[in-house]
């Protein structure tokens, strides 16, 4: 008689080979604090903690992906090669001992077959079961695990028992079979086969602990290999971030600079990359810059020169002018009918004239910088009304205001910008212009409403730009243009503004607001 072949292959095929254990997957205790510190203060939105966010899932995959690999090979091959010993010498064992047992064995034969095979083999317990004749079972076991036919799968035994037909590519009736099996928690391999001819059955029951033991310190190590390969890719990253962000940094702090006005700011270039074309771009663009808005402010210098020279130069003939227009307008009673309407002409001409002249040098003093406070105690309801006495409109304004409020400011140029305020709802919007004085906590404000059909949307944003007028939408002025903006000049330097709007109950609305004490925002007769 002699044992049947072990066919691994087949019994792998036949049976359920269940994995014995897995290695858990975890970071180590401290690293987590670390990548914690790495990514501390960082915005989900930087460059840095992106591309360390990229790298590290990266190292993180390529890790997983070879350690995995690595432990899979690994456990592969122990298990194979305790499994391969432990079938080959059983298998030989049933050949050499269990084949020699007697057709009909007693309890001791197979008992002390058992022992034998047991005692020889490497570190697995035994099991021989044989049916004698009348239908009762003999049992042999041995070994430093105890077992016996109940611990041995079903579907192990019934392929263990399962009578083949004998062909030219199969000569034996029975085979070796084994499975993988965790009673308890425990790992074990089981193996079993059968004498041809009849003899006994045997199983062998071999423990794989102590390959667990190390296929688990080989995912500790794996797993430990992983994490320092992530930690090791966080720094990597950081230092490739660092390398590539700071001439990013460097160009981000000059486009800065070079907003905030330092034009001859320029870019240090160094080596031939991407990085270095881009700064040299940049270089090329803040000198082409540089040297654009230098020709601009020269352009502006000149021409604000220009309109400053040409408004003194007119001043004299404008004085002989207006001198001149007087002595006519006094004599246009006693002048030819036919004359005097030439005369009011001339005389008129000359007034808007030398306003314009007057409002010309008002606005250079502004753009050079020239513009003075000298700043006073003011009634303000006094102040309002001798703006109104002087230029005769007493009939056409109403007037809202307490006499108890006084403010520090400039007096003369609160009465410029009443007079544009007011005399611009005049013109566009008709009387009465109802003209109201309060104080909003450490504000002066004051609101020229007019009764004209307001101002149109579109043109709301321009009314105080210089030389703008709404011709489409209102009656043709004989202004300039610069009233309300020099209206709104001489609120800022007050440290105030002047905003427009159309009232709820038509009309339009002009709300002055200026510090109460001027002097505490801008000092005493300083150049504003």
């Amino acid at each position: 008689m002699r044992a049947a072949a072990a066919r691994q292959g087949r019994g792998s095929a036949v049976l359920a080979h269940v994995d014995p254990y897995r290695a858990g997957c975890r970071l180590p205790v401290g690293l987590p604090a670390v990548i914690r510190a790495l990514f501390a203060g960082r915005r989900w939105t930087s460059l840095r903690l992106r591309l360390l966010v990229v790298f590290a899932l990266v190292a993180l995959t390529a890790a997983v992906s070879a350690s995995g690999i690595a432990y899979w090979l690994n456990r592969e091959a122990v298990l194979t090669r305790t499994q391969d010993a432990a079938l080959g010498d059983f298998r030989q064992e049933m050949q050499n001992r269990a084949a020699a047992l007697p057709a009909d064995p007693t309890a001791e034969e197979m008992q002390r077959t058992a022992d034998q095979m047991a005692g020889s083999s490497p570190g697995y317990s035994v099991l021989l079961v044989h049916e004698r004749k009348d239908g009762r079972k003999v049992f042999g076991a041995a070994g430093a695990d105890s077992f016996g036919l109940d611990d041995v799968p079903k579907s192990l035994q019934h392929a263990v028992n399962d009578r083949q037909k004998t062909t030219a590519a199969n000569d034996a009736e029975y085979h070796m079979y084994w499975q993988r099996t965790k009673p308890n928690g425990n790992p074990y391999l089981v193996g079993g086969t059968r004498i041809v001819g009849g003899g006994p059955t045997g199983y062998m029951y071999k423990s794989l602990a102590t390959e667990r033991a190390d296929l688990n310190a080989l995912g500790w190590s794996l797993t430990i290999a992983t994490g320092l390969a992530l930690l090791g890719s966080a720094l990597l990253a950081q230092a490739a971030a660092r390398t590539v962000l700071k001439p990013v940094q460097r160009l981000g702090d000059a486009a800065r600079r070079l907003g905030e006005g330092e034009l001859d700011h320029r870019l240090e270039v160094s080596g031939t990359d991407e990085l270095a074309d881009l700064a040299h771009t940049f270089n090329k663009t803040a000198e082409a810059l540089e040297k654009k808005v230098a020709d601009m402010s020269a352009r502006e210098e000149a021409s604000r020169r220009f309109v400053a020279d040409m408004s003194h130069e007119m001043r004299t003939p404008l004085t002989a002018l207006t001198a001149v227009a007087e002595v006519l307008e006094e004599e246009v009673e006693d002048l030819d009918p036919m004359i005097a309407p030439a005369v009011g002409l001339v005389v008129s001409e000359t007034r808007r004239l030398n306003d314009l002249v007057e409002n010309l040098m008002e606005v250079t003093r502004f753009d050079a910088g020239t513009a003075r406070l000298v700043l006073d105690d003011v009634n303000v309801a006094d102040q309002v009304t001798a703006c109104i006495d002087a230029r005769a409109w007493l009939d056409a304004v109403e007037l809202d205001a307490g006499r108890g409020i006084v403010a520090r400011l400039d007096p003369r140029r609160l009465d410029v910008i009443l007079a544009n305020l007011i005399g611009n709802a005049l013109k566009h919007g008709g009387s009465p212009v109802r003209v109201s004085v309060a104080v909003e906590g450490e504000q002066l404000v004051i609101a020229v409403r007019d009764n004209g059909p307001g101002i149109p949307e579109e043109v709301l944003p321009h009314v105080f730009d210089r030389f703008y007028k709404a011709s489409a939408s209102r009656p043709k002025s004989d202004g300039s243009g610069l009233g309300l903006s020099i209206a709104m000049e001489n609120a800022h330097i007050h440290g105030g503004d002047i905003t427009a709007e159309n009232g709820a109950d038509g009309g339009a609305v002009f709300t002055l607001r200026l510090p109460m004490d001027v002097g505490k925002v801008i000092p005493d007769d300083v150049d504003a």
